[in-house]
């Protein structure tokens, strides 16, 4: 058995088993993340953490903008009872990890409504941890504003975790980020021609 302090006591081949002292998220602060860059990996460390958050007992939000159909993390944690995720991106696709914009680009109604369903889950308290899910890129090109996502914290109560993940974050949301992680693409197959696959791209 693993015991991990404060946490979950793991038995081989069994369910976590809760330890005591764990506690609800409720009783921490919560921290803004923001995870940017031109590397691959937000999106997955940002599923990473909900999937950690969920193995806890607390409930997730995850906010997909530019995105939507049965990505590999969609499909997987499709009826989750503490992982729910929301596409708002009027039912186009672009690549996985692709620098350049759907075409053609979502509504920006589109993104605002996911905007102000983020909002109102930071807000609520029904959520321990809220990904915003290529927001930055959202931003980026236009559709949501610098003022839209600083708002968004102010909104937030103190025990809600929020991640930003998407390439260009804007400075403003850097400098009220009390984690930053940038993504460096050093080397990546894409560009020797390797096309996106189902399960490691999407």
């Amino acid at each position: 058995m693993v015991d991990l302090e404060g946490g979950l006591a793991v038995t081989p081949s069994s369910a976590p088993v809760p330890v005591a002292g764990a506690g609800p998220a409720a009783t921490r602060p919560g921290r803004v993340h923001v995870y940017t860059g031109d590397g691959k990996g937000k999106t997955t460390a940002a599923f990473g953490l909900a999937l950690r958050a969920a193995g806890h007992g607390q409930r997730v939000l995850v906010v997909q903008f530019l995105k939507s159909g049965a990505l590999g993390e969609v499909a997987a944690l499709a009826g989750h009872p503490l992982i729910e995720v929301e596409q708002y991106a009027g039912g186009r696709r672009r690549r996985a990890c692709s620098p350049e914009p759907p075409s053609p680009l979502p509504p920006a109604g589109d993104a605002r409504r996911g905007l102000a369903r983020a909002r109102a889950a930071v807000a609520d308290g029904r959520y321990a941890l809220v990904v915003l899910d290529e927001v930055d890129v959202a931003w980026s090109l236009g559709l949501l504003s610098e003022a839209d996502l600083l708002a968004l914290l102010e909104a937030r109560r103190p025990e809600v975790e929020v991640v930003f993940t998407g390439r260009g974050a804007p400075a403003a949301l850097l400098a009220r980020a009390d984690l930053v992680t940038e993504m460096r693409a050093v080397r990546h197959y894409f560009a020797s021609g390797t096309p996106a696959r189902a399960g490691v791209e999407y």
